[in-house]
């Protein structure tokens, strides 16, 4: 723990300007963003004494060695530069309102040739468009499904699309009108578009034109006599009308607004977001966060305003009206002291005027109320359930820690684990766990390039001696510089962080092979044990016998979760450089063949398989019909999956002979 006043600066070379500070720990990574109207003010409050600051904030305060400031020239500035900072440095004391991945969503695929309809949960994506999200998949399902008799759109996956492409026929959906085939050319690209267009206006509510537009058509076809065409229009009809019953109208004037509550104690918040389109609730989002420092509604708006909206304003790329991150009006319960300023920041996100408000009275007052009891039953819940949970991984910590003879709890776990089939493809991952808690961004992937021969042993030695050197250069670069920056990207380092304790999967010899390259490299602070899978048993270091947990261990379990989220991400970058390999492998040496070409062919067949069974058949004119094919070319691919030499006349587009050709091996190429 450190002392804060080892590294308070002096109050006179603050400035009494507005800025944005930042702490950072031992090892030069910021663990705290912040601004301030008045930067010498905000900072001389973290240096007070500790016993009165908020708890989080003491630890933060302890936590840090160093703080540093940004002046600028004004409060926008200032809340712009915070929001870079916290998005770029993912500060582990700052508030982060990243979407709840347990709610579905309905997504669109918009950057797709042919957008793709479906649910989906999982973080947002550039591009896609998001409806939602909804308290259950189901209510998506039948929505959709209501949705797809009028819109047609495409809802398969890319698998299914492709395959059916290939064999000219459409699926069900296609048979029974409710997509609009366009596997199979039924509707071309543009056409399709325009389905999705018209989709996503009556999700993002243009739902009145949508249903004026159909009775007008409907009214034509009975004019003309088209009985038929006015039934199947006035189903539409129906469809949508039953669509727009499922969404409650809570505003009658159609007012376009988000409306944020919040519930919280002295530790916690929960915040709540109704996101209204055309008077009609279009989705609901909700997060629970820790509360850094005392902090009262008003300064948890501001928070979240410039956080939440800030991060939607960077993954949206349209300029439809419908689909803007930031509405024209967004209902809170306080107005935060910088209102206008943040008013400001909103507005040039949006490209038009953004107004905060409080409601007073009325069917606004009224919605605000039923928001601000979510928030308070979702404040509720999470304390119910994250009593258990905090209760479980500080034990779990503290049994590591007593098991193993550790000094502290192991706040910091990193574990390394090696996938390959008999020894080919061999490569490693390292995951991170802060807290009991996996943080992915800091995970980490190696090749194992030069195919070492004593296995498991040698492979995990050779990633430890990779990763604590660089571990060691990026400290003395630190130490150099004094900043834990990358002068180079700008970034934090990313090997700069060491564990309290280094996990590897298996027994006594891979311990003994990770604990000698740390004590070849003079480390010492980093405890070292192995858990070995056939009787969860685990090593440690010249230790004979392993130590035992007990099987209901919540130590034994966190062991086993951080164990198996190591071999999850290694055997999934196995799979995916097995996968590359053998797609390439039987065509990196047909000459004229480049990876233009494979890829145009593995996308019009849909897989290697099946360009070898085209092969087999000898269907060298489909093979020559896929663009920048040729007959010489379709020829010599044919050639080389029968197993047979290129014809002798063939050559490369250098005009190389085809044995001249060198080829790359997986491992020279990466």
């Amino acid at each position: 723990m450190a002392d804060p006043s080892t590294y308070r600066p002096a109050a006179g070379i603050i400035p009494e300007a507005p800025g944005v500070y930042r702490f950072a720990d031992q090892h030069g990574r910021v663990i705290y963003v912040g601004k301030a109207k008045n930067l010498r003010g905000r900072l001389s409050s973290y240096f007070a004494d500790l016993a009165g600051l908020h708890p989080r904030t003491r630890q933060m305060v302890t936590t840090a060695t160093d703080v540093q400031w940004t002046v600028v020239g004004t409060e926008v500035e200032a809340l712009q530069l915070e929001y870079n900072w916290i998005k770029e440095f993912d500060p582990r004391f700052n508030v982060r309102y990243r979407d709840d991945k347990t709610y579905p969503v309905l997504a669109v695929t918009l950057p797709e040739e042919f957008p793709r309809l479906h649910v989906y949960r999982g973080p947002r994506r550039k591009g896609v468009r998001y409806f939602g999200p909804y308290a259950h998949a189901w209510a998506i399902r039948e929505t959709l499904d209501l949705l797809l008799r009028v819109f047609p759109a495409r809802t398969c996956s890319s698998g299914v699309f492709r395959r059916h492409g290939q064999i000219g026929r459409p699926c069900l959906l296609g048979y029974i009108d409710k997509c609009s085939a366009p596997c199979v050319g039924r509707v071309d690209a543009a056409g399709h578009r325009r389905i999705v267009n018209d989709f996503c206006d009556f999700l993002g509510g243009r739902t009145d034109r949508m249903v004026r537009e159909l009775e007008r058509r409907m009214k034509a076809a009975s004019d003309a006599l088209e009985f038929e065409q006015a039934a199947r229009l006035r189903d539409d009809v129906g469809a949508l009308r039953r669509a727009m019953e499922r969404q409650a109208v809570v505003l009658g004037d159609g007012t376009d607004a988000d409306v944020v509550a919040f519930a919280q104690d002295e530790l916690e918040a929960a915040v709540q977001v109704f996101h209204v389109r055309g008077g009609r609730v279009r989705g609901q989002r909700g997060w629970v966060i820790e509360k850094v420092e005392q902090a009262e509604t008003a300064d948890l708006v501001a928070q979240f305003l410039s956080q939440f909206y800030g991060e939607q304003a960077a993954l949206a790329d349209s300029a439809d009206d419908a689909a803007q991150p930031v509405p024209r009006e967004i209902l809170v319960p306080e107005l935060p002291a910088e209102a206008e300023t943040v008013a400001e920041w909103l507005s040039g996100l949006r490209g038009s005027r953004v107004q905060l408000k409080v409601p007073q009275r009325g069917d606004k007052k009224s919605l605000a109320e039923t928001v601000a009891r979510n928030a308070g039953e979702a404040l509720t819940r999470h304390k119910l359930r994250r009593a258990g949970d905090l209760t479980a991984r500080s034990a779990a910590l503290a049994e590591i820690q007593e098991a193993l003879g550790l000094d502290s709890a192991p706040l910091r776990i990193e574990c390394v684990d090696v996938s390959h089939i008999h020894g080919s493809d061999v490569v490693a991952s390292l995951v991170v766990f802060e807290d009991g808690l996996s943080r992915r961004s800091e995970y980490r992937r190696f090749e194992i390039r030069d195919g070492v021969d004593g296995g498991d042993v040698a492979s995990i030695a050779e990633v430890v001696r990779r990763r604590f050197r660089r571990y060691l250069a990026e400290t003395s670069e630190i130490s150099a510089a004094k900043s834990a920056i990358d002068p180079e990207t700008g970034r934090q380092r990313k090997f700069a962080y060491p564990p309290n304790l280094l996990v590897v999967d298996g027994g006594a010899p891979q311990v003994e092979a990770a604990s000698d390259v740390l004590a070849d490299l003079g480390i010492t602070d980093v405890a070292v044990c192995g858990l070995a899978k056939r009787l969860e048993e685990v090593w440690l270091p010249a230790e004979p016998d392993p130590v035992i947990l007990p099987r209901a261990s919540e130590g034994l379990y966190l062991l086993q979760r951080v164990r198996d989220e190591a071999h999850r991400f290694a055997i999934t970058y196995h799979r995916q450089k097995r996968s590359k390999r053998m797609t390439a492998s039987e065509l990196d040496s047909v000459p004229g063949l480049g990876q233009t070409r494979r890829t145009a062919l593995l996308k019009h067949f849909g897989s290697l398989r099946k360009l070898r069974e085209a092969a087999e058949q000898g269907r060298t004119a489909e093979i020559a019909a896929v663009p920048g094919m040729g007959p010489r070319t379709a020829a010599a691919v044919v050639a080389a999956l029968h197993g047979n030499d290129p014809p002798a006349n063939e050559t490369a587009a250098n005009e190389m002979p085809a044995k001249e050709i060198p080829t790359v091996s997986e491992g020279e190429r990466t």
